[in-house]
């Protein structure tokens, strides 16, 4: 974590709030997922938004993730730095990033660099791997590894069609939306300026 010092007033309520959003529940998922995705011998961190923070810090098991997620000789991150130089760290998570958007995880659900290098906001880097987790679920290339329960699956497409006589007579209707003036009269209107006349 960066050296700050303690934040008061207004910033510290919205950390505290940032703070909240953060499952324990889904960390010791999400940790057992990493575990059993990379198949290494991976030591199991201790609970905690801190030392979930520290696990994942230096990027190597989020490139170790997603590379996992892609057949042998398809791996996004062509190599991974075990460096314990701070921008190295940093170059990696950023790749991770970009290769989690490629895989399909929307712009909206990927964390900053600094949310987890700082520990800023440690809720968006659960969102993050909680839309990982269950991408890989939807895709079911055979690359994913665990319980599929653990993540929920995106809904798929659905596709609509019509036949050319149902879009023509479709076209016959004028839809509510397009206004109408039945049942609308200027009855009871008065003109400007001049109050309403009740009877």
């Amino acid at each position: 974590m960066a050296n700050r010092g303690p934040s008061y007033g207004l910033s510290r309520e919205v950390q505290e709030k940032i703070e909240q959003k953060y499952d324990p529940e889904l960390e010791s998922r999400l940790v057992n997922w990493i575990i059993v995705q990379c198949g290494e011998q991976i030591e199991h961190p201790p609970p905690g938004r801190q030392h979930f923070q520290a696990w994942l810090m230096d990027g190597t098991l989020l490139c170790k993730l997603i590379n996992s997620l892609h057949p042998k000789g398809n791996e996004p991150i062509a190599k991974i730095s075990e460096s314990k130089m701070a921008f190295k760290q940093m170059e990696q998570i950023s790749q991770f990033l970009k290769a989690a958007e490629i895989y399909g995880v929307r712009t909206t659900d990927v964390f900053q660099t600094v949310d987890l290098w700082e520990g800023k906001d440690m809720a968006a880097v659960q969102r993050t791997l909680m839309a990982l987790g269950s991408l890989a679920v939807t895709k079911d290339d055979g690359c994913y590894k665990g319980d599929p329960s653990w993540f929920h699956r995106k809904a798929q497409q659905n596709r609509r069609g019509f036949s050319e006589e149902q879009l023509r007579q479709g076209q016959n209707v004028i839809g509510l939306q397009m206004g109408s003036n039945k049942g609308a009269s200027q009855s009871g209107m008065t003109g400007y300026g001049m109050p309403r006349q009740i009877i």
